[in-house]
């Protein structure tokens, strides 16, 4: 699978995006690739050779690139959601160390304002989790992936590497190696525990896995590990049985995670580490409130309510 399908991937399970954004993102990506080629009919989209033109643009190359639209009359809306798609495809090389520094680092960003994500409800947790059906075989390890996602705010690349030796209960923590390669230590509840236990002393006790997968915690019916798609398909399922009418991927318990702590009043720095952004203001976003829930604080705290 080549970058562009690799990103691709990414947005659609990971960020969640409509199909509609999705193809906004690689239409700009389609149209800077055949910038980059002296030959706009020998590109192969699903080959690697695309590959090799995309890790060799330079700062200039996306100058010279930006300079062409505004000669050529696009317009500025459209110019920000070209750097936006450009930033954001080469922010993913980076993390994934398929370049080894950002080149779109200098590039001015749109001015825009960022889409609040989706986010589940308590209740509609609880909704979820009882919706799953723990006598099939997949039962235990489905309900301990949505109880570990939603207890530790995991990414669901996070999840899927996800090792038995990385899971430190006696002390109430699991190591995750995040974007990057960054290792983070997270405190793991009773609920995700328990799951994730029950998950293993059952159907995981049971399976004998592949060879070099021995370590993975979440196992298919293979003995193989988890697909990231796997993942997100288990999830939408689930949240379908239960009633959910809302557009939910693994990201969505995420952002419930966030959410929830921060209107709990749990201090942002905090919530930063635990979600291993490198900016307190990626984690920011996370601090839109329900209206009831302001308004609450308001009439608690303020003298003149």
């Amino acid at each position: 699978m080549n970058l562009l399908n690799q990103f691709y991937q990414y947005l659609r399970l990971e960020r969640n995006l409509s199909p509609r954004t999705v193809d906004a993102y690689m239409s700009d990506l389609k149209k800077w690739i055949q910038f980059l080629y002296p030959n706009k009919d020998q590109i192969k989209w699903t080959d690697s050779s695309v590959d090799q033109v995309i890790v060799k643009a330079k700062l200039e190359d996306f100058q010279h690139y930006l300079t062409i639209l505004y000669k050529e009359g696009i317009k500025a809306r459209s110019q920000a959601r070209a750097i936006s798609s450009l930033k954001a495809f080469y922010k993913f090389l980076t993390w994934n160390k398929k370049v080894k520094e950002d080149p779109t680092t200098l590039l001015e960003s749109p001015k825009v304002g960022r889409k609040l994500p989706d986010v589940l409800s308590i209740p509609e947790i609880e909704q979820m989790i009882s919706a799953i059906d723990l006598s099939l075989s997949e039962g235990h390890r489905n309900k301990a992936i949505i109880e570990l996602m939603y207890g530790c705010g995991l990414r669901v690349s996070e999840t899927v590497n996800l090792k038995l030796s990385q899971l430190y209960f006696r002390d109430q923590y699991i190591k995750v190696i995040g974007k990057g390669d960054k290792e983070r230590l997270i405190p793991i509840g009773k609920a995700a525990q328990n799951a994730i236990i029950l998950y293993i002393n059952g159907k995981r006790a049971d399976q004998k896995p592949k060879k070099g997968m021995e370590d993975y915690l979440f196992l298919n019916r293979r003995g193989s590990k988890l697909t990231r798609e796997m993942i997100y398909i288990m999830i939408q399922q689930t949240a379908s049985k239960s009633g959910i009418i809302k557009r939910i991927s693994p990201h969505t318990l995420r952002h419930s995670f966030a959410t929830h702590l921060i209107e709990g009043g749990a201090d942002l720095r905090a919530v930063q580490e635990l979600l291993g952004h490198e900016s307190i203001t990626t984690t920011e976003i996370y601090t839109h409130l329900d209206k009831e829930y302001i308004k609450g604080t308001m009439a608690m705290y303020h003298p003149r309510y």
